[in-house]
């Protein structure tokens, strides 16, 4: 059986029967029949489907959350454009049955917000929902309107899965597959909340690249606080700018970094007792350089060209003669 639309009202119940009814109360002054009955239903239809005005003051906002934290910018600016034009969506409240004149938020915080910076009532449908048809309703205006972001949608269903609710409302709360929430779910648990809420929504980070993330840091011994003082966000203008500056300084610690090499001795220069530079012996890691000068000694380069093999073997001969000695 298909689900009902949450954000239709209820059909009204069928008019009871005339004799049943007659027998077991008192008769009513208007009948449940004829033109009369339709009109009564009509009037029920058009009370249910009302907009009302509520006092912001008296509307409670918590519950889960379906959108990560909207910033005062974004507050303002929304009061700016109702100020000017009006509120022009209305929220979804349903009352409280413990807090008589009281209501909790369906969906609509950010306008609720905007009309409490304004000092205005809110415009609001009211609906008399049990938990899970609240979820569903939230859920079905956000993915009607808002478009919410991959990671927006997994914290979502982690908090909706923490706070008890069955698999197949978060499913139906979120219009996705067994596969998807499960996703959602592993990348929700990889990455700590407090670092999805400094990135943000990230709209233009796909599921893809949140999941590599999450596989990063769940397959290895990250340490993410550390990795997280190293990150310059101070640059990152942006969510997705965020979002890649700590991706990166996670791929950068989980890099194995080459050892450093010795820093090589500085270069050796060999003078005569005149002061005349006749070499100079280089040292790397992988040779040894002797560099005669053309031109403070050209003479003694030219014949060391000459003599060069003879005297490397003799100097060699001499070095191997030593060290048998030793």
């Amino acid at each position: 059986m298909a689900r009902r639309n949450l954000f239709q009202p209820p059909p009204p119940p069928p008019p009871a029967d005339t004799a049943e009814a007659t027998q077991a109360e008192q008769k009513p002054r208007f009948p449940n029949t004829g033109a009369m009955s339709g009109v009564k239903s009509t009037l029920k239809d058009v009370a249910s489907n009302a907009v009302r005005e509520i006092p912001a003051d008296v509307i409670e906002e918590n519950g889960p959350k379906d959108r990560l934290s909207f910033t005062d910018a974004d507050v303002l600016a929304l009061a700016t454009s109702i100020k000017a034009h009006g509120q022009q969506v209305p929220i979804m409240v349903r009352p409280l049955a413990d807090k008589p004149g009281h209501y909790r938020i369906v969906y609509g915080r950010r306008r609720l917000r905007a009309l409490r910076s304004l000092g205005l009532p809110a415009k609001a449908l009211v609906r008399s929902l049990s938990d899970e048809e609240a979820i569903l309703a939230q859920g079905q205006e956000n993915t009607q309107r808002l478009d919410p972001s991959f990671i927006e949608k997994a914290l979502f269903a982690a908090e909706l899965g923490h706070s008890g609710y069955d698999q197949a409302i978060i499913l139906d709360a979120l219009a996705v597959d067994k596969p998807m929430l499960s996703r959602m779910s592993k990348v929700a648990r990889a990455i700590p909340e407090s670092v999805i809420q400094i990135i943000g929504s990230a709209h233009g980070i796909g599921r893809r690249r949140w999941e590599d993330l999450a596989d990063q840091l769940r397959n290895n011994s990250v340490d993410l606080d550390r990795i997280m003082g190293t990150v310059r966000l101070e640059d990152a203008k942006t969510s997705e700018d965020r979002f890649g500056a700590i991706s990166d300084a996670v791929t950068r610690a989980l890099t194995p970094q080459a050892p450093k090499r010795p820093a090589s001795p500085p270069a050796l220069s060999i003078k005569l007792g005149d002061g005349t530079a006749v070499a100079e012996v280089k040292e790397t890691a992988r040779a040894l350089t002797v560099k005669l000068s053309k031109t403070q000694a050209p003479e003694f380069a030219r014949w060391m060209r000459t003599n060069a093999e003879a005297e490397l073997i003799r100097l060699y001969e001499a070095w191997q003669s030593e060290r048998e000695s030793d």
